[in-house]
This record gives C-alpha cells, sequence and structure tokens, in this order.
C-alpha cells in the first residue's frame, strides 16, 4: 500500500521538476539527433536507445508531443520550433488513420497541445495555423468514433486494432480526441447524412469501459476485487453480447495490468473534469450530468483506491498484481518497489500516468488522499532509481516495461526480469505530470486538453 505522504506540496516538488526539465532537454535533443524517421516512430529503448516495434505507429505522438511540453515547461522556443515543425511533416497520417483507437495519444499530444498553448496565449495567435489545429483536431475525433461497435443494452464502444470484438481500457484516455473533436463543434456524419454526436460516444463508450473493464466487487463481480480492471472486454459482434475478459499486456484476464489500470485511472478522472465544462442542454439526451458523472466518478474512485491499496510504499507499481512470481518478493506492498530484484519487474510508466489520475481525482473531489497520494508517486519517479540522469542514455524514465507476454523487453540479466529501459509514453506522462504539477506550484492556468480561446 502507497505510503501516502502529507508533507509534499507542488512547490516543495519544484526543485525535482527543474532537474527533470534539464534532464528532458538533452534527452529530446539526443534522440532528435539520432532518430532516423523512416524507421517509424521510437517506441521503448535497448541498451539505451530508443528502437521501433511494428505494433502500431502510436507513440509518435508522444515523441513530438514531448518537445511541445518542453517548451510548455521551460520557455525554450527551440522545442516549440522542433515540436511544430514535426507534427506539420511527419503527424498527418495519424489523423486519417481508421486502423487504431491511439488518436487521442497521437494527436492530442500534438495538434491539440499546439492548439492548447496557443488558446493560452503562450504561442502567437494565427489565424491559419489555428485552423491546421482545429481541422487535424476535429478530424481525428471523428475517424477515431468511427471505430464503433454495439454492445446489447443499446450502448456501443471504440473498438480496439485487434477488431470489432475488442474493447481495450487504454481507450478511456484517448477519448479526448473526441471530447477536443466535439468541443469544436464537429459531429461524425454516416450514411444518409446521420450526424452521430461524439460526445454521445465519448460517454456511451466511458460507460462501456466503467461496466466491463473495472470490477467493483458486487453484482457481476461479487467474486472479484473492487477496483480491479481487465485490459481488453470481448464481445459476441453478432448481438453484442459481453462474452470473456481477456489481455494482451498483463499476465492473464483475471489479474490487473496496472498500466491499463493507470490509464483507466486518468482517463475516467480527466473526462470528469471535462464533463463538469459542458452544458447541461448537451448532456440530457445521453442520461443527464448526474447520472453520467455518477459512472465515472465510480470507476474513477475504485481504480484509484486499487492503486493506493496494491502498489509498494513509494507508489511505483509492479507490471501486473497477479504475476507469477510476486510470492517470492515477500512482503512487496509493505516495502518500497525494487526495480532491480529477479523476480518481477516493476513500471515507472504506469506510475507515471497512474499520478497525474491520483492528482485530478483529488482535486475534483477535493480529497487529499487522491492528491497526497499522487504527489507520493510523482516524488518517487522524480528522482534515481527512475529519473535516468546518464547522458548515454535516450530515455528520462527507466525501469518501464512494454510487454512482457510477448518478450518485448530488454532483460538484462540472467534472471529474465526487464530493468533499465525507457519507453515513448512513459517519458511522455512522466514530463506531462512534472507540467502539471508546476502549473499548480506556479498559480497558472489548470492544464486541460479542452482549454479553449480567451
Amino acid at each position: 500500500m502507497i505510503q501516502v505522504r502529507s508533507d509534499l506540496t507542488p512547490a516543495s516538488l519544484r526543485p525535482k521538476i527543474t532537474t527533470l526539465f534539464e534532464v528532458s532537454a538533452r534527452k529530446i535533443r539526443a534522440l532528435d539527433a539520432a532518430w532516423d524517421p523512416s524507421k517509424g516512430a521510437p517506441v521503448f529503448t535497448i541498451d539505451g536507445k530508443y528502437t521501433s516495434r511494428g505494433w502500431t505507429e502510436w507513440t509518435q505522438g508522444f515523441q513530438f508531443g514531448a518537445s511541445i511540453l518542453q517548451f510548455d515547461a521551460t520557455g525554450d522556443r527551440t522545442f516549440l520550433d522542433s515540436g511544430r515543425a514535426h507534427t506539420v511533416k511527419l503527424m498527418a497520417p495519424h489523423i486519417t488513420h481508421t486502423g487504431v483507437h491511439d488518436h487521442g495519444f497521437n494527436n492530442v499530444s500534438t495538434y491539440g497541445n499546439l492548439l492548447r498553448l496557443m488558446n493560452e496565449g503562450a504561442i502567437t495567435d494565427n489565424v491559419w495555423e489555428r485552423r491546421y489545429y482545429e481541422l487535424a483536431l476535429i478530424c481525428s475525433g471523428a475517424v477515431q468514433a468511427m471505430r464503433w461497435s454495439r454492445t446489447a443494452e443499446g450502448g456501443g464502444y471504440i473498438y480496439s486494432f485487434n477488431g470489432p470484438h475488442s474493447l481495450f481500457v487504454d481507450t478511456i484516455r484517448s477519448l479526448r480526441a473526441l471530447a477536443v473533436s466535439h468541443r469544436l463543434g464537429h459531429v461524425l456524419m454516416a450514411e444518409n447524412d446521420k450526424k452521430i454526436s461524439l460526445l454521445g460516444r465519448l460517454i456511451r463508450h466511458a460507460e462501456a469501459t466503467a461496466r466491463y473493464s473495472v470490477y467493483y466487487g458486487a453484482g457481476r463481480d461479487v467474486y472479484d476485487i473492487r477496483g480491479r480492471t481487465v485490459h481488453e472486454s470481448i464481445f459476441n459482434t453478432n448481438d453484442g453480447n459481453f462474452r470473456c475478459p481477456g489481455t494482451q499486456q498483463g499476465y492473464s484476464p483475471f489479474s490487473t495490468w496496472t498500466r491499463g489500470l493507470a490509464w483507466a485511472m486518468c482517463g475516467f478522472a480527466e473526462q470528469l473534469e471535462f464533463i463538469a465544462t459542458v452544458p447541461d442542454t448537451e448532456l440530457g439526451e445521453f442520461g443527464g450530468r448526474s447520472a453520467i458523472a455518477a459512472i465515472m466518478q465510480r470507476a474513477a474512485e475504485a481504480t484509484c483506491d486499487f492503486y493506493i491499496d496494491n502498489s509498494p510504499l513509494d507508489g511505483v507499481p509492479y507490471w501486473d498484481t497477479g504475476a507469477p512470481n510476486m510470492h517470492k518478493l515477500g512482503d512487496w506492498a509493505n516495502a518500497k518497489s525494487d526495480p532491480f530484484n529477479p523476480h518481477e519487474p516493476v513500471d515507472s510508466s504506469a506510475a507515471a500516468i497512474g499520478a497525474q489520475g491520483l492528482l485530478r481525482l483529488g482535486r475534483y473531489l477535493n480529497n487529499d488522499r487522491y492528491w497526497q497520494a499522487g504527489l507520493t508517486v510523482a516524488d518517487s519517479l522524480f528522482s534515481e532509481p527512475y529519473l535516468s540522469t546518464d547522458p548515454h542514455h535516450q530515455g528520462l524514465l527507466l525501469h518501464s516495461v512494454y510487454h512482457r507476454p510477448n518478450g518485448w523487453d530488454r532483460t538484462p540479466g540472467n534472471d529474465g526480469v526487464p530493468r533499465g529501459e525507457a519507453c515513448m509514453w512513459g517519458d511522455y506522462h512522466a514530463r506531462e505530470l512534472a507540467l502539471y504539477i508546476q502549473r499548480v506550484a506556479a498559480d497558472q492556468p489548470y492544464l486541460t486538453f479542452w482549454s479553449e480561446a480567451k
């Protein structure tokens, strides 16, 4: 269980955040100088060097979005220029990519961050540049929403790249693409000029994720533990009935892959913040504010509670709470995380994502336990052994795990346990977490993905 520290404040983390962005600057420059875009997107490091992995190109937005966050945090315009130029040159295929569920990762991290900075007045407001970002985002949200499967009870979900039968818990955070597109006034046009609400699809997907991907220890889930998540929910595409849980990157459908848990924590908390800004008139046809928020809040609280209860004292979790060798770690829940142990790897990327979920939910509910837990996790991540200060290592956040079942992660020792490497999403979310806390500490505008023009 996380030993939630009450002595931490956003201001007390500012020295670590300053160091993080100093290190981050060197990492971004080193990767930009070395990376060949023809290889595809960098995904994770091997021996400290970023490499690609053909599965889907879901990490390129994190690569270029990192430069934009670096500018946001430091004001160094060389990073803005780099992030903007790479976005214009290389991100267009991601806008119309019909084969993935990752639009919120790729396009909100790039076009979305650039539009946000323009809305906040951090970069010059140029009407045609603004329209360019807006067009990219409204198209991205609509393309994401096209991947739609209906459920038997009349709802539906954005299906994963695995196919129409597959609901991934990850996609709850990619809903930000639909949110931005809707906020810009867009709808999805279908057969016979039918107008499909992107807000409606966002809400229905969130409801399906809350119902099928999160467990509550009651009703259908009476056999299970409150707050546990499943990576993949599988449906019968003929009639929309739920069939079974599954996993791609976790240990099993009946254990908790902690990065999937973290995506749920962050995604539900962020959508609660977004829904709070949507007018009642827009929410009425989808059940109304109270019902929608209640579903999201129940899922957010359950997953955040599970994370707190099932992480080591410092808040950096192991890759799966049911992994087969966890028992060899002894009383791991009452000790600090150990990325050098010979039995099971930790996943720092899950911590970077989950910490932001804890902070956002804590602020939304005015709940000190969640808020301080988020600061506790951040404090652990923003220093060694997790922050990478080695100038020869291209990664920023060490000891992450990508795909343990597929054996894609480097295992440097004879014990077969991954350690010492970084990934694009972990590095990006470490920066986003640091920027979030930095803004709160400096009493700057609260960090959201949907900020609008002043």
